[in-house]
């Protein structure tokens, strides 16, 4: 057999998931990425148990924080893995928070059992500046180093870059795998710079069939849109995961009502009502949330540019006046009886992404039956998540029924969906992506995403190769 080897032990069906094993030869490898299995149409348990052998795993890479990415690693340590996890300084950070959720909501509610497991992840983690090669093994017949990139992709995010030397003929390998890559004008994140070569490029493609929309004018859209809402005195309910997606908007919502603030303050319905602006509530509903909030305050040096001007300038983009956080259950429960029984317009931003779980699902029960109210998404809705049942009734005829909890609801609020607000490349990034290297890959495997979208992408970098005059092999596993 020739080495190196990847096997895939997860997002090879849709967008979850991920978790891929690079076998440096017939003893040692390493894992990128151990991430759950979320939606329908995976094929595979949604729990963090492990169902591969771990022996001979050098170590864990973690690309960023997303449970699709991080959330069997419960299930890795508890199959006996006491290999070091390596991340950026940021992921380090905040993984603890996701894990700590994940166990609590998916594993125990026992707070000894958590506290252990995280008390394991703090032990084992190794943060890793970006840029920096760090040596994971180093033998007679190998020597195996690592690099960590920006992704832009959510704070943390990185691609991961493994150079691998086989002794003695001196064979050299370039193995990427790029995690989830960002897509441009992120606020908070610096772009990602694509390497100087790969010889082999495990890509994902969760956009790969598409191209985000206007993303610059996403925030102006995003404005109209909550105009709109607002006009009708309801609430604008905002399903968003807790680390990235959350930050990212209420960035953009902080500098909407700054310049509302230099401007006009209210905005005038047909009715003649007007929305207050200066005292419009943004509430954020999410406790894990909130702490992920906290910590990006404090992770403040590795915002992008514009991000930290903003700080200087003494404005707080993620501790703004208006900002309402909701901690307590009985807090949340009051706010969502309160907004479901008045006229007060309001925006709630709450988890889960998907609607699969957490309070969101609460302002659903409670709203989604009021044409007062909308539900704006602004991410990727995976097969068979209550969210993609919402999404799919925008625009439909009629009334169209959703199950939470094993209840129906029917969903006679308007739905929206706004584009350009993916923390994903889309096809023209990924490509890019590529192009942008000195030394293209002659190999590219994609994962992460749907059918169609990692053929679409398979023919557009073919496509760009011919272009070229240069000769790729484009696999999709599974």
């Amino acid at each position: 057999m020739t080495y190196p080897v990847i096997t895939h032990h997860g997002a090879i069906v849709g967008v979850t998931g991920s978790c891929h094993q690079l076998h440096l030869n017939a003893v040692s490898s390493l894992l990128i990425d151990c991430g759950l299995f979320q939606g329908e149409g995976t094929g595979r348990s949604p729990g963090p148990a492990i169902d591969f052998p771990i022996s001979g795993i050098e170590a864990l890479l973690v690309t960023h924080i997303h449970l699709d990415h991080v959330g069997r690693i419960p299930g890795l340590l508890a199959a006996g893995f006491k290999g070091p996890i390596i991340c950026s300084q940021p992921s380090a950070r905040l993984l603890p928070l996701v894990l700590e959720d994940a166990l609590r909501l998916g594993v125990t509610q026992e707070k000894a059992t958590i506290e252990r497991y995280i008390e394991l992840v703090e032990q084992q983690v190794v943060a890793l500046p970006y840029e920096q090669w760090y040596e994971v093994l180093c033998t007679d017949e190998l020597t195996c180093r690592i690099r960590l990139q920006r992704a832009g992709h959510v704070l943390g995010s990185a691609y991961v870059e493994c150079d691998l030397h086989y002794l003695p003929g001196g064979t050299r390998k370039r193995v990427v795998f790029s995690g989830d890559l960002g897509a441009s004008h992120t606020p908070l994140l610096r772009p990602p710079v694509s390497p100087k070569r790969a010889d082999i490029l495990v890509l994902e493609s969760t956009y790969g069939d598409r191209l985000h929309d206007e993303r610059i004018n996403r925030q102006q859209r995003l404005e109209r849109m909550i105009d709109q809402a607002l006009a009708d005195h309801g609430t604008v309910l905002i399903p968003a995961f807790s680390a990235g997606r959350t930050q990212e908007l209420l960035y953009e919502i902080e500098d909407i009502l700054h310049r509302k603030a230099l401007g006009t303050s209210a905005l005038r319905s047909a009715e003649g009502l007007a929305v207050d602006w200066p005292q419009l509530p943004i509430i954020l509903d999410s406790p894990l949330a909130s702490r992920f909030t906290q910590a990006y305050r404090e992770l403040s040096d590795f915002w992008n540019e514009e991000a930290r001007q903003r700080l200087e300038e003494g404005r707080r983009p993620l501790r703004f006046r208006q900002l309402i956080t909701i901690d307590s259950h009985d807090q949340h429960v009051k706010t969502v009886n309160y907004l479901a029984s008045t006229g007060r317009p309001a925006i709630v931003i709450s988890g889960s992404g998907m609607c699969t779980g957490g309070r969101i699902v609460n302002y659903l029960k409670a709203m989604l039956g009021d044409p007062r109210h909308q539900v704006l998404f602004v991410g990727y809705q995976a097969k068979g998540t209550p969210g993609a049942v919402i999404q799919a009734s925008e625009g439909a005829q009629g009334f169209v029924m959703l199950d939470l909890d094993g209840e129906m609801y029917e969903i006679k609020a308007r739905v929206a969906t706004l584009g350009g607000y993916s923390a994903h490349a889309d096809r023209k990034g990924l490509v890019e992506f590529v192009a942008g290297m000195q030394e293209w890959p002659e190999r590219i495997v994609l994962v992460h995403g749907e059918r169609r979208a990692k053929e679409v992408l398979a023919q557009a970098l073919t496509s760009r190769y011919d272009e070229e005059g240069r000769v790729l092999s484009v696999e999709i596993p599974g």
